[in-house]
């Protein structure tokens, strides 16, 4: 993917007018279809394709790498795992479901894979991508694993944090490594049987 992310460092937002209806839903859009189509993403490109002004953007985001960080996350859907029940079933129901679904209906392969470049073509989008974002989403996994461990099913040892990177990690290895796609059936079989070396790795005795 060609698209390169040139942010305004030093630009933030000010005190002014209140914000205008569907300025940022213009603007995210604008900023997806660029991404999209493999362009440059410019504040001139992003106010020409929105028809949003640099004021209004700047009200809405502190600079262009948040603005893109929010446009990534566009689309994805939220996680969440019943964890009234059987925890390894609840991770196993979200992570080896319907790939569509587990982005979004409305986020396809595409511009998962346009994210993975964009975010390792400029490290400050990674990060507040990251911070703003990727966060948000790992706390539904955290919570399941904290509540495995208090009923004494997973090791009290753990460093859950590290073990929800591997668990994802399986994912993206397959994607950016492998180069494949999620839905063919040998690498849902992959997957699984990583996941489970994993959480054999986990389980208490």
């Amino acid at each position: 993917m060609s698209s390169t992310v040139q942010p305004d460092v030093g630009a933030r937002r000010t005190p002014g007018r209140p914000r205008r209806e569907g300025h940022d839903e213009r603007a995210l859009s604008a900023v997806i279809h660029l991404i999209d189509q493999g362009r440059p993403v410019t504040v001139s490109a992003v106010v020409e394709a929105s028809g949003v002004s640099r004021s209004a953007l700047y009200r809405r985001w502190p600079g262009m790498t948040e603005l893109i960080a929010a446009a990534l996350d566009r689309g994805r859907a939220t996680i969440e795992l019943d964890i009234d029940g059987d925890i390894r079933e609840a991770i196993m129901s979200i992570m080896f479901g319907d790939p569509a679904a587990a982005l979004g209906p409305s986020y396809s392969e595409r511009r998962f894979r346009a994210r993975m470049a964009l975010v390792m073509q400029n490290p400050d989008v990674q990060q507040a991508y990251w911070k703003a974002h990727v966060r948000r989403r790992r706390a539904a996994f955290h919570r399941a694993l904290s509540e495995a461990v208090r009923r004494g099913d997973l090791r009290s040892d753990l460093d859950l944090e590290a073990c929800i990177d591997l668990i994802n990690g399986v994912f993206y290895y397959q994607v950016v490594v492998r180069g494949a796609r999620m839905d063919h059936p040998e690498v849902a079989a992959r997957c699984c049987e990583a996941f489970d070396v994993a959480w054999r790795g986990m389980i208490t005795g």
